[in-house]
């Protein structure tokens, strides 16, 4: 389990070593904070490219609009520490999707030798960095009603294992596998579009073994839970 999660505030980022094959690095920020790596948050848009800037002005909710600004300011900020370059100076590419072929798979930017992935939910972003591809998702705390709507979509196992759960766990129990399913299927760029039930990640405490992985648990708030996923391919 990686125990620290760096911080990303309203100074620029001060980063230490990069990462390793065996030390992913994660960075974590409030999306709703004015000012990140001293910048702010409502000036972004001369940062990010026309792809994030066109995403962010089709959001209806100013809230929503700025937590979007405020992740992918925080992600252009951390990976030009990290590449000693300027932020609006990163490509944001995508690899293809290997369901469709579409260009929407894994995130990737030509300009670095690492892999990333970015995740944000509710207040809070998480960002990993790799040499490995990487997944990484976190989720805020979801209701009873979601637990009874996504129960029978999940791997068997994992459907025995929350319905034998108390009701007052079981959300927990799925923010577990919910972070720990997508981090992992982020990691091959698949996403959720082949559903929940692949692969098996288990609800308890400790993560599920998966061949070709290395999936771990990762420090959040109480309201939330947040997951990190990367593979032994090299990419």
């Amino acid at each position: 389990m990686i125990e620290h999660v760096n911080q990303l505030g309203g100074q620029p980022p001060h980063i230490g070593p990069p990462p390793t094959d065996s030390t992913p690095i994660v960075w974590a920020w409030d999306t709703t904070a004015d000012t990140l790596g001293g910048h702010a948050v409502k000036d972004a848009a001369s940062i990010l490219d026309t792809n994030e800037r066109t995403r962010a002005e089709r959001m209806i909710r100013p809230a929503d609009r700025h937590r979007y600004l405020a992740a992918h300011l925080g992600l252009r900020l951390i990976l030009a520490a990290y590449l000693n370059l300027p932020p609006q100076h990163i490509r944001l590419t995508r690899e293809d999707c290997p369901t469709c072929g579409g260009p929407h798979g894994r995130p990737t930017t030509p300009d670095s030798p690492f892999h990333y992935n970015l995740s944000h939910s509710g207040n809070l972003a998480y960002l990993a960095l790799a040499t490995r591809p990487v997944g990484i998702d976190i989720e805020q705390t979801p209701t009873p009603q979601t637990v009874t709507d996504v129960l029978h979509t999940l791997h068997p196992k994992e459907t025995a294992e929350l319905t034998n759960l108390p009701e007052t766990q079981r959300p927990q129990a799925l923010a577990r596998i919910w972070t720990r399913k997508e981090a992992a299927l982020k990691a091959t760029g698949h996403g959720l579009a082949q559903g929940l039930t692949h692969p098996y990640v288990s609800s308890h405490p400790t993560p599920a073994t998966i061949p070709g992985y290395t999936l771990t648990d990762l420090p959040a708030p109480d309201d939330h839970t947040a997951a990190l996923a990367t593979t032994n391919d090299p990419g």
